[in-house]
């Protein structure tokens, strides 16, 4: 029988359960899915400990790659063997899992498991942000916090090689060095530099910035904004931003800000495809390297969950299964 990570009650990392599943046969609609990998991602923190709250129990986990083994007889556009990725439905924290046809894309030959799993969630965030939300242009300056991250490493590269100029955000000296591998023309340790500071060093204000850090960041992310400038919070990684009176976007230049989600971006079927090739064409091209830097045994969640928790990963990080 496969096994899965189950949380039957939300908290620390202790609820994570490695648990015997009754898989079944697809439904309408479905796949059975034999998972290679499965993304680590911090929503998967959020989840667990119920500050995104989840029907219990629960299997955790919001993208993984794997192998189709099984198809319900009304599937069009899968078959038993192809490879697949996904973004979205809960429930990669498993080895085999039943999942929406609809929302699993082909990989192409180029892309391995691994670089599947730890892509999909936070290549398509990139696509949107950058491409959707505000699409960058060559020539601009940009903000990044936790530009060493996940999403961040991909985001700057891809932005790079869209032509704009990125600053990054970094807690450490060796996330600043792999942040300027990435496509970081300037790096800013925020645990010892005032990051509006050094921005205005850099130049004047910024058009936009993306921020999936939250709390620590978030006010005085928009002393770094020109009027009308984008406030793109993605995130909350050091905990959930103080409430705020709207008046403050128009006393700091009539700001605008966004808290977008990726589901919404990618829930037509045509929009999913759209991100996801995109994706896969600029991974392809090399203008964006996928690296997965560490690696956890599915059964081992709880040790990836606290390094994620401690801050301590850096890129993609996986489980693999």
């Amino acid at each position: 029988m496969p096994h899965a990570i189950q949380i039957r009650q939300t908290g620390g990392t202790e609820v994570l359960n490695w648990s015997a599943v009754d898989v079944g046969e697809p439904g309408s609609g479905q796949v059975r899915l034999r998972q290679a990998a499965a993304g680590l991602n911090y929503i998967d923190v959020y989840h667990r400990t119920g500050y995104y709250a989840q029907p219990l129990p629960f299997i955790p986990g919001v993208e993984g790659a794997g192998t189709v083994e099984a198809v319900a007889p009304d599937v069009r556009g899968l078959k038993i063997g192809d490879r697949v990725a996904y973004a979205g439905p809960m429930g990669g924290y498993s080895e085999v899992r039943l999942i929406e046809a609809a929302r699993l894309v082909k990989l192409p030959e180029a892309v391995s498991f691994d670089q599947a799993a730890a892509m999909m969630l936070q290549g398509m965030t990139a696509q949107v942000l950058i491409r959707q939300v505000y699409p960058v242009k060559a020539g601009e300056l940009i903000l990044v916090h936790a530009a060493a991250g996940g999403t961040g490493l991909i985001l700057c590269q891809w932005a790079a090689a869209l032509g704009a100029t990125v600053i990054g955000t970094v807690s450490t000296e060796a996330k600043a060095e792999i942040a300027h591998a990435h496509g970081c023309s300037h790096t800013i340790l925020y645990t010892r530099q005032d990051f509006v500071a050094e921005v205005s060093r850099i130049c004047e204000k910024l058009p936009v910035v993306f921020d999936s850090v939250g709390k620590d960041t978030f006010l005085r992310s928009l002393d770094c904004l020109r009027p009308r400038g984008l406030m793109v919070t993605f995130g909350q990684a050091s905990g959930p931003i103080d409430p705020i009176a709207p008046v403050l976007l128009s006393q700091k230049g009539s700001l605008f800000l966004t808290r977008p989600l990726l589901f919404h971006y990618i829930e037509r079927r045509d929009a999913l495809e759209a991100s996801a090739n995109e994706l896969f064409e600029v991974v392809a091209s090399g203008k964006v390297r996928i690296n997965v830097n560490q690696r956890f045994a599915l059964k081992d969640a709880a040790h990836a969950h606290k390094a994620l928790e401690a801050r301590a990963t850096t890129g993609s990080t996986i489980l693999t299964i």
